[in-house]
């Protein structure tokens, strides 16, 4: 689990010392106090642009000097303390730092120590809004059981992008310039198509195994959005060139992949679309995949630390909802951070968890 978490001129937080951290960590107080922004900075503590895919220039302090920093201690069992970090000097405010015990290291790396899962009330719409949204959800889960996903995902964005900028050009495109783009785009889309397709078959036999109640029970399918071996999509790119180039963009590939997801189970609603489900719905099998994929961690080679980000999830359930939400956390391994507006929804573990008051950017012990 983290422990000894510190923010230095993030958001609204001047210097914010979190310690005495448990498997269960409520964070209350009203809103605009800062919370989020508590959940924020611990998310960047892995790949990718945190929990609000901001920007760098978005997280420092308006009244600072336009750095943060953000650290904490991962406690692993029977091991000295691993010491993370990342942050932005004032000087260079456009290029995010990580530390490694100390040592410089790419924020891929990150991924080798722990993974993080959150969920967000900006989140909800998550089966309304565009296929993007849904495939950086799938890579967070992908990420949490292949930390080298974040590699080849990255690999996957370059050679797209060169790809693109090649076939927008107004003078044709170099056949040989291309062919090796396209080889580096097969190479890493392909492990990219086929780790997400992994994925979400296991979810799915782990979601088929759960009751129909308290969550709705979601059914998950990949569509890929070309071919999924290397060899197949290199020749789909190679022959779709006249094509792409007349559209001045690569049509074929994982960037178009897609997460369908419906409602499972019995009586009204099976068979139907999540987007088309009501919001309540949308919300339980959020939480479903959520917990489910939780739960695929606990079994398998995927045994580093895990943490679960919940932004204002327990206070828009029902109590039997809250109830079975909490027990399914408890019986996992993952450090969990909570945040509400106040206490009573988390009466069923307010004893067993460590509580902060959230103030104006300042956080307070209170249990």
């Amino acid at each position: 689990m983290l422990d000894r978490i510190l923010l230095s001129r993030f958001r609204n937080h001047r210097e914010t010392a979190v310690e005495g951290t448990a498997q269960f960590n409520l964070l209350v107080g009203e809103n605009g106090a800062g919370k989020t922004n508590v959940l924020e900075a611990i998310s960047l503590l892995s790949p990718g642009r945190g929990l609000r895919r901001a920007g760098l220039a978005d997280m420092p302090g308006q009244d600072f000097d336009g750095g943060f920093a953000v650290s904490a201690a991962l406690l692993v069992a029977d091991e000295e303390p691993v010491q993370l970090g990342t942050g932005v000097l004032p000087e260079r405010p456009g290029r995010r730092l990580v530390q490694i015990n100390g040592a410089e290291a790419p924020a891929v790396r990150l991924a080798e120590w722990m993974s993080i899962g959150w969920l967000t009330p900006a989140m909800d719409r998550l089966f309304v809004e565009g296929a993007g949204a849904r495939r950086r959800f799938l890579d967070r889960m992908v990420l949490a059981v292949r930390p080298d996903h974040a590699s080849h995902a990255t690999r996957l964005e370059n050679a797209l992008r060169e790809r693109n900028r090649l076939l927008s050009d107004d003078m044709p495109p170099d056949p040989r310039w291309l062919d090796a783009i396209e080889l580096q785009l097969a190479e890493s889309g392909s492990m990219v198509a086929a780790a997400r397709a992994e994925l979400v078959e296991r979810l799915e036999q782990t979601l088929a195994a759960l009751p129909d109640s308290p969550f709705a029970r979601p059914s998950l399918a990949y569509q890929p959005g070309g071919p999924i071996s290397s060899e197949g999509l290199a020749r789909a790119l190679r022959e779709g060139r006249a094509r792409e180039r007349a559209a001045q963009r690569t049509l074929t590939g994982p960037h178009r992949d897609e997460i369908l997801v419906t409602m499972a189970g019995k009586g009204p609603g099976k068979g139907q679309a999540a987007a088309e489900c009501s919001t309540g719905e949308q919300k339980a099998m959020l939480i479903a995949i959520t917990l489910a994929h939780s739960q695929l961690l606990e079994t398998g080679a995927e045994q580093r630390p895990r943490l679960l980000l919940l932004d204002e999830v327990a206070a828009h359930l029902d109590p039997v909802r809250r109830e079975a939400l909490f027990d399914r956390l408890r019986a996992g391994s993952a450090q969990v951070w909570l945040t509400g507006t106040e206490l009573a929804p988390f009466d069923a573990i307010a004893g067993e968890a460590a509580v902060w008051e959230v103030r104006s950017g300042a956080v307070h012990r209170l249990g």
